[in-house]
């Protein structure tokens, strides 16, 4: 927008017509003063600024607007009839004007020179809207690049751990095996079984991301009780830690159409997770609700919760909350393979939380939906 400012009216008319005639809109303001309260509400691209007016002259308006941040890259073109000198003209520059234009104006000139004026500003706008893109793009590599390298210093940590459980285990069974102490080697031979299990997680999950980064992660499609899976895992869960009463609200009572070994991996995501950050708790609930064929499946803890801040990133790719990563081990995978893979059902997870009282993550996926394996 181009603001015209003339203490003449018929000055502000007669160029407003032009210009409005060639497309341009336009906006006009009668004195200095109401020209500066313009400035600070809108946006302009040109100030058309005539030199000689009573109270604030010409010049004096272009140094108090380019005293503004908002507006100091606004182009200004002078218009005077009187001062035509070179130390009127000169000082016009040092008020921040880019052209000085003596009057009677020719149109066509100035017409040439608002166009020039315009397609500067539309090659300064692009250009620095590529730059911020260009920035915008570093800052996100390098953010990018920090968690992948803090990614491998963690996996190469959590794989090491179990690992090395293992290798001790091994050094165990082998003396207990000379010593042929029966009841020590199968001790040491479970304890190295849930090692190995621990490693046989990460690595699955590892291979989980590299397929969903290339777009190769396959979905074995069917019909199936989602009733039936949830009792197995709730029971699986109490097996491995009957400290927990797993308490189960409500049925589907329908079949669900989806990758069974998917979904499971999804519940058993929550599952863990809710038992992992519940320290001196006991207790989850777990409810399933079918409405409008949609799947509603959420796991409830009453554990440590999460900050607004936290939730906003929970799902995000290697995103681990850093007052808890000592305490809490692990990848920081789990929640964004699960939502990958709820995605990919066409549905969506969720979470609702509150720091210090526990956590509710959950998702919706339809019931029949058929989507591409």
């Amino acid at each position: 927008m181009i603001l015209i400012v003339d203490d003449t009216p018929e000055n502000l008319i007669s160029l407003k017509k032009v210009l409005e005639k060639h497309d341009f809109e336009v906006d006009t303001a009668a004195s200095g003063e109401e020209a500066l309260k313009k400035v600070l509400k809108n946006s302009y691209v040109l100030i058309i600024l005539d030199v000689q007016m009573p109270g604030m002259d010409g010049f004096e308006v272009a140094e108090a607007i380019s005293g503004y941040s908002k507006a100091k890259e606004t182009a200004i073109i002078f218009l005077s009839a009187a001062n035509t000198a070179f130390k009127f003209i000169a000082k016009g520059y040092s008020s921040g004007g880019l052209d000085y234009i003596t009057k009677p104006v020719d149109m066509n000139i100035l017409l040439l020179k608002v166009k020039t004026f315009y397609r500067i500003y539309e090659q300064n706008r692009k250009l620095n809207e590529m730059q911020n893109s260009l920035i915008a793009e570093i800052e996100t590599r390098k953010e990018a690049e920090r968690k992948k390298d803090e990614f491998i210093s963690i996996a190469s940590h959590e794989l090491k751990t179990p690992l090395t459980s293992v290798k001790g285990y091994v050094q165990l069974l082998e003396r207990s095996v000379n010593k042929g102490d029966t009841e020590t080697v199968k001790k040491h031979l479970a304890k190295a079984q849930v090692q190995l299990e621990k490693l046989n997680v990460l690595i699955a999950d590892l291979l989980d991301i590299s397929k969903i980064e290339s777009g190769k992660i396959k979905f074995n499609l069917q019909y199936f009780s989602i009733d039936h899976l949830v009792d197995n895992l709730i029971e699986v869960m109490y097996q491995s830690n009957p400290e927990f009463k797993i308490n189960r609200i409500g049925f589907a009572n329908c079949d669900v159409y989806g990758d069974e070994m998917r979904l499971e991996q999804v519940v058993i995501n929550f599952l863990t997770n809710a038992i992992k950050y519940s320290p001196g708790t006991n207790e989850i609930n777990v409810k399933v609700d079918v409405k409008d064929d949609q799947l509603y499946l959420s796991v409830k803890d009453f554990g440590i919760g999460l900050s607004p801040e936290q939730q906003q990133n929970v799902f995000e790719k290697f995103y681990r909350v850093e007052e808890t990563s000592q305490r809490f081990p692990g990848l920081g995978i789990g929640l964004y393979i699960s939502s990958e893979i709820i995605t990919r059902h066409g549905g969506r997870v969720g979470l609702k939380s509150e720091y210090g009282n526990g956590s509710e993550f959950y998702f919706m996926i339809p019931t029949n939906l058929k989507i591409e394996a």
